[in-house]
């Protein structure tokens, strides 16, 4: 968890600085406030590293991939294609804005493929939620022309990808609108927090009504303000804004630690292990390198190194095959649709059966992935030990294997 990892008087400064004012709204109060606005230089931050012309702070990475979707135009009935592998946010935003999730394929890159968008595209179907999963980025030079062909809306979901870029556009900027999370667990913390980004003005207009009740954030008297449109309470506040801002500062430094990192465990394991293989990393130097993702023989190897690597102690790892929230295998809420209410997708014909979803490329990568985070405060006998053991166990578990 880099952002947790560089915790210090930075954070602290800024959040003194809102807790000096009292003013812990985002908005208004401009005699009181002393001219300290921590949301919008905590967006500013954002802007000045993606090269978003717009973002927008809220409250959650799920709630800024919701603003995503709905600042789109995506709604009642219309078709997304979907990730079977994600945090489960993404598919509870389609479902919450009334939109039906399609499950397509994915590939080495962790991301949906161009392949299995292609064979998800239905007469229905109006956008792609696109997911960059696991610090890197998907492949957008093939994807990018399979929606253009469609006419497809896409709408990004970069909560675990804020930093990483693909050939110097930044991930959630190659669509209508996107989404960072800024949650404990991210390259950059905001305790709870996330930021829609887009480059359309229209859509950024949308966002920022939609996730105020409507505001339009114009003028000084906040309850004479206009209401073009129907919104909901997605702010973030200022005490949220100012750790974000410290930590978004930090995120450059963080990259490029994690980067070297992530390189010497992969360089040191692959020359010792040949046979383990790595998650597609299409633009190295865009990657925020927040996991180093190996890629076992076989699920059933896989699950046998988990089983090692908890035997002989090592954490710090995930093996999403049998995450809770990660990846489809344990969602049954959502194959068998459980709401406390009634929801649109109960009233509308589903193009799948998410019982009987055949996905066998995503098992079949997820079952072999074991993912590890990188610390960007590793000392160097840290990371020299972490590839020893890596590579112990690694060993152990493929000289059981029955040739």
């Amino acid at each position: 968890m880099p952002g947790t990892e560089k915790f210090g008087k930075d954070e602290l400064n800024e959040v003194m600085s809102v807790m000096e004012t009292g003013i812990l709204f985002r908005y208004n109060h401009e005699a009181q406030r002393n001219n300290i606005w921590k949301a919008k230089d905590f967006e500013n931050e954002v802007k000045k590293i993606t090269g978003a012309k717009y973002a927008l702070a809220v409250s959650s990475g799920s709630t800024a991939i919701l603003a995503a979707l709905v600042a789109s135009g995506i709604g009642y009935g219309d078709e997304v294609i979907v990730p079977p592998f994600t945090y489960i946010a993404t598919i509870e935003a389609v479902l919450l804005v009334g939109a039906i999730p399609v499950f397509a394929e994915i590939d080495e890159t962790l991301c949906l493929s161009a392949e299995g968008i292609e064979k998800a595209i239905t007469h229905r179907t109006k956008a792609v939620c696109l997911v960059h999963m696991c610090g890197g980025m998907a492949n957008m030079g093939t994807i990018l022309p399979v929606l253009q062909k469609h006419n497809l809306v896409l709408v990004e979901d970069a909560g675990q990808a804020f930093g990483a870029s693909y050939k110097g556009t930044h991930t959630g900027l190659f669509g209508k609108a996107g989404s960072y999370s800024f949650d404990f667990f991210k390259i950059a913390t905001a305790g709870e927090g996330g930021v829609f980004v887009t480059n359309d003005e229209h859509t950024y207009k949308m966002a920022e009504y939609f996730c105020d009740h409507g505001h339009t954030h114009e003028g000084n008297n906040r309850g004479m303000e206009a209401h073009p449109i129907v919104g909901f309470n997605f702010r973030i506040s200022e005490l949220h804004a100012a750790v974000g801002l410290a930590q978004t500062r930090r995120v450059p430094e963080i990259k490029q630690t994690n980067q070297k990192n992530k390189t010497f465990l992969q360089t040191k394991i692959q020359s010792e292990v040949p046979e383990i293989q790595f998650s597609t990393v299409l633009d190295p130097q865009g990657d925020s390198a927040t996991f180093m993702n190996m890629l076992m023989p076989s699920t059933e190897l896989a699950k046998n190194m988990v089983q090692e690597l908890n035997n002989a102690g090592i954490g710090g790892f995930n093996y999403w095959f049998t995450n809770m929230y990660h990846f489809i295998n344990q969602w049954e809420h959502v194959k068998q649709l459980k709401f406390p209410n009634k929801m649109a997708i109960h009233y509308q014909n589903i193009p799948q059966d998410y019982n009987a979803l055949q996905l066998p490329k995503s098992q079949e990568v997820i079952g072999r992935l074991i993912s590890f985070g990188i610390r960007c405060t590793w000392t160097e006998e840290e990371l020299d030990q972490l590839a020893k053991n890596i590579i112990a166990c690694t060993k152990k578990v493929l000289s059981k294997t029955t040739v």
